[in-house]
Order: structure tokens, then C-alpha cells, then sequence
């Protein structure tokens, strides 16, 4: 869900204690971020004229009308440790409050239901900018310009062993379904040669021994595609950083 944006504006007297110790005064705006970060701006150029960011402590007080656009006067301040950020206006001043959230690049329609916000891609997950519903992407997954037939939501690519195209949400479709489907005792244990399982842990796929716990053998899968075996056995995957074998301490295989 979007959190809130509060902002300020009047005459006021800003002063700040700490390694950087002055006291303004002005017409200015004054932001106040949902993680309590102050930013104070005048006229002049984009550099806030005074700021805290993230403090250990903040507090605002108001005596506003109630309306729309709020009117009255207000008090902010922020400190951390001997760093004091205090905004005080003077006369009437003018108090908004905006809803805000994550920014993405946008991939789609939420399906969520009462909501058609958009779909934003924000680092390693995907998120409705509106109502927050948030699916997780696995790493190194590329969003597709298409979607599932099932429930409209975008669909992935992924690299594991092979390319995996399923959709977005994990309980409409799995990709670990989908990996175990396809490599589940495809290759043999090199310590005791038992089939490799595909196991999960915390969402995460893995080749796991058949023969636990008599024998612990593991291998995470990398983000790549498969090209070939190893002289240990084990598949050699093509991943971003170059060739490599399943077992990343193997030092049978050379490129």
C-alpha cells in the first residue's frame, strides 16, 4: 500500500545543531517522507537549504483548519544523535498530505479484485503502485510483454538448466514445478551416486542427494542454461559471468 508524503509551506525559521549549525529563515517547502527524512527547499536551486535524512527520531505538530488544504501552523523536528533539524513557521502556513509509493518500470495490469492499478517492476519484485499486492521475482527473471492465459498477470523467463517461461504469480503456475518436471534424477550424486533430487527451500530449488542425510550433497542452481557435462558428471551452465559446473568448487571443468 502507498504510504504518505506530508508537505509543508509558509514563513519559517529553520535551524539546524550539529556538524553543519545555521539558522534560515524564509518562505520554504518543507517534505517529510514516509521514512521521517526532512527536506527543506527555498527558491533557490534544487540542493535542499536544510535536511536529515532517516533520523532516529521526529515528530510534527500542527494546528490546522481541517479543510482539503489544511491551514495553520506547525512545528517539525528530526535528531539523530547531536544532529537537530527544527522547522517552525510563523504566522499561517499550509499543510498537505500525498499518498506515495514505490516507482517501476511498468509491466502490467494488477488483477487484484476492485483494483486496475499498474504493475511495476521495483528491483526483485513486481507490485501494483495502487492497492501494493507484490509478487516476487527470481533472480536474474526477465518480465515478459505478455500474459498468463489463466489469470491476465505478466508472464517470466527464466534460467535454470533450461529456459522456463511461467507466469508471474507462483501459485498459478510454479517454476520449481516446472524445474523439478525436468531435471528431477537427471544426473547422479558424484559422491555416492545416487539420483539428485530436486528439492526446495524457502522457495529456492536445489539438487539434493537421494541418499540423505547418509549423504549431504547439495547444489544451488545457478541463473543459467545448461551446455554441456562436466567430466565430474555433473550439467556445465552458460550463466552471465561465463561457463561454469553445477558443483561451483568442481575444478574438472576448464572453458
Amino acid at each position: 500500500m502507498a504510504s504518505e508524503l506530508r508537505l509543508f509551506a509558509g514563513a519559517c525559521t529553520t535551524t539546524f545543531e550539529g556538524t553543519r549549525s545555521r539558522t534560515q529563515h524564509g518562505y520554504v517547502v518543507v517534505l517529510v517522507k514516509p521514512d521521517d527524512t526532512v527536506l527543506v527547499h527555498d527558491a533557490d536551486g534544487y540542493q535542499p537549504v536544510a535536511w536529515l535524512t532517516r533520523p532516529d527520531e521526529a515528530s510534527v505538530e500542527t494546528t490546522c483548519d481541517g479543510t482539503d488544504t489544511a491551514h495553520g501552523g506547525f512545528t517539525i523536528t528530526a535528531q539523530t544523535g547531536d544532529q537537530r533539524l527544527t522547522v517552525e513557521s510563523h504566522g499561517e502556513g499550509t499543510v498537505r498530505t500525498f499518498p506515495i509509493g514505490e516507482a517501476g518500470v511498468p509491466v502490467g495490469e494488477c488483477v487484484a479484485t476492485d483494483c486496475e492499478g499498474t504493475l511495476a517492476r521495483t528491483g526483485g519484485d513486481v507490485a501494483c503502485v495502487d492497492c501494493g499486492e507484490r509478487y516476487g521475482l527470481p533472480a536474474g527473471a526477465t518480465v515478459l510483454d505478455r500474459q498468463c492465459d489463466d489469470c491476465g498477470l505478466p508472464q517470466i523467463r527464466v534460467d535454470r538448466g533450461e529456459t522456463f517461461e511461467v507466469c508471474l504469480d507462483y501459485t498459478c503456475e510454479s517454476l520449481n514445478d516446472r524445474i523439478r518436471e525436468r531435471y528431477d534424477r537427471a544426473f547422479d550424486c558424484p559422491d555416492c551416486g545416487s539420483d539428485l533430487r530436486i528439492r526446495v527451500t524457502d522457495g529456492r530449488p536445489f539438487f539434493g542427494c537421494e541418499g540423505y542425510p547418509d549423504c549431504e550433497t547439495a547444489f544451488s542452481i545457478p541463473a543459467g542454461v545448461v551446455v554441456g557435462l562436466c567430466d565430474c558428471g555433473l550439467p556445465v551452465f552458460e550463466t552471465a559471468t561465463g561457463r561454469r559446473c553445477l558443483d561451483g568448487t568442481c575444478d574438472s571443468y576448464l572453458e
